[in-house]
């Protein structure tokens, strides 16, 4: 059998082992009007380079004291112990450290967070106290909606944190504008989060499903020009088969076949692997949300496919790369983030702090629960501890910030988060510390503005619906 080279797809990582999981749950129930103003978009830092670490601060800063009348309460809302889990540990303990990293100290729970013992974890920022109250949704919708209620209406929560599913999210962002209550998403990928669903109440630390493809398609272009692609019969599949064929396509790639969708409980991929050995191409790209990812690839094998193409994924986390990509050593392709490739002090303290207190190192989602605490304090010294969402939603339009992956800016048109990705050569699977990669570059991909057509003119000279704007 040929070497399957695996290149880079967009969230087969998240996507893949049940990521942005399960089946979607339903949009908003309304949208909020258009402002008459749109906000001009300015432009993102774009280092090309990661900087030279310096020290890591101490807690204090040059700026003015964070100060607030009461407690600020934040909701933070993910997976432990559903099908997403082991991102949903990402989150948790990244964002602990997060908020310690602000804060200059570790919270009321200790240095470790441990969700089986805690389920709040109190911080104290220069002059102001920040609670935070952990709860699980086990990447089930329906969890979700309870779960933020009860946040906003017995907690009384100034914010909410989350989610891991994308399909959870969907549901989570409807309740954040019912009651508007800022959301910070982490680290769902979906495009219709900023997209189709935007509400001027969800902001995203995540990147989505087009920076994905952008980000895989630089690579990938240049090694295949005739692709096909297979993905899930949703809004998530859907959205992100769209942004590989928009992201490949304007980087010359061809794309020789109809995308092929199949239902997200899908468990005998055989008519649609047999569609994709017909297709002609030299590659198929996978976008997957769901456990269907295993018998997929397992249809793909029995059929032969991967003798005849190649098959074309993103890297991703460290736990599962040696499970998925034994046969990929010496492969280059794209991941959202892993913890050798940037060099900044937050990513510093990140990696300096996790192993000795988890026992393993930063993963693939670490960077998002660092960098929505990062943004949450960020945006409440800007207000000057002003939790009202007027102020909130004023400060994160347009902030830049800087976090484990450097420079994120958050753009005033459709909340999306501007940031690194990078492109890196698998070299081994063996080393314990997960130290897989060799660094290639750093790509710092802008999609196009994905808003509803109500909402268009948010998007000012952004490209719209796509990347030529067209």
């Amino acid at each position: 059998m040929n070497q399957v080279r695996l290149l880079t797809v967009l969230t087969l990582l998240t996507a893949m082992i049940l990521a942005a999981c399960g089946a979607p749950a339903a949009a908003p129930p309304t949208q909020p009007p258009a402002p008459t103003q749109p906000p001009a978009p300015t432009q993102p830092p774009a280092p090309t380079q990661p900087p030279a670490p310096t020290p890591a601060p101490t807690g204090e800063t040059a700026a003015a004291r964070l100060t607030c009348a009461e407690p600020v309460k934040v909701g933070l809302i993910t997976d432990a112990s559903g099908t997403l889990a082991i991102y949903g540990a990402h989150i948790l303990r990244s964002f602990m450290l997060g908020m310690e990293y602000m804060a200059g100290a570790p919270g009321t729970a200790g240095e470790k967070f441990d969700f089986n013992t805690a389920k709040e974890n109190t911080f104290k920022v220069d002059d102001c106290e920040i609670q935070v109250f952990v709860r699980d949704d086990a990447s089930n919708p329906q969890n979700t909606a309870t779960i933020a209620r009860e946040l906003i209406d017995v907690n009384k929560v100034n914010i909410l944190i989350g989610t891991v599913s994308s399909g959870a999210t969907a549901t989570l962002q409807g309740i954040a504008f019912e009651n508007k209550i800022p959301l910070i998403v982490a680290p769902a990928a979906a495009n219709d989060i900023t997209g189709k669903d935007f509400n001027i109440y969800t902001f995203r630390v995540s990147r989505n499903n087009y920076q994905d493809a952008m980000n895989v398609c630089t690579y990938l272009t240049q090694k295949y020009k005739k692709f096909v692609q297979i993905a899930p019969d949703y809004a998530f599949g859907r959205g992100s088969a769209a942004a590989f064929r928009d992201a490949c396509g304007k980087l010359g790639g061809e794309f020789v076949a109809d995308d092929i969708f199949a239902p997200a409980d899908t468990t005998d991929f055989t008519p649609y692997m047999e569609q994709i050995l017909n297709s002609g191409a030299e590659a198929y790209i996978v976008t997957w949300a769901g456990s269907g990812f295993v018998p997929l690839f397992q249809a793909a094998n029995d059929l032969g496919v991967n003798d005849k193409m190649s098959l074309a994924s993103a890297f991703i986390d460290n736990a599962l790369m040696p499970v998925f990509y034994g046969g990929a050593v010496g492969s280059t392709s794209g991941i959202v983030y892993h913890y050798t490739a940037p060099k900044n002090p937050v990513n510093d303290f990140l990696v300096a702090n996790t192993k000795p207190r988890y026992g393993v190192n930063p993963d693939i989602f670490d960077a998002d629960g660092m960098n929505a605490a990062i943004l949450l304090v960020e945006a409440l010294r800007k207000t000057g501890g002003d939790v009202s969402s007027e102020a909130l939603i004023k400060a994160m339009e347009g902030m830049s910030f800087e976090g484990p992956k450097g420079a994120v800016y958050i753009r005033p048109e459709d909340h999306v988060a501007i940031q690194d990705m990078y492109i890196l050569k698998l070299t081994n699977l063996t080393d314990p510390d997960a130290k897989f990669y060799e660094y290639v570059a750093t790509t710092r991909p802008e999609p196009p503005c994905l808003l509803p057509e109500n909402l268009k003119e948010r998007c000012g000279s952004l490209p719209y619906g796509s990347l030529s704007g067209q």
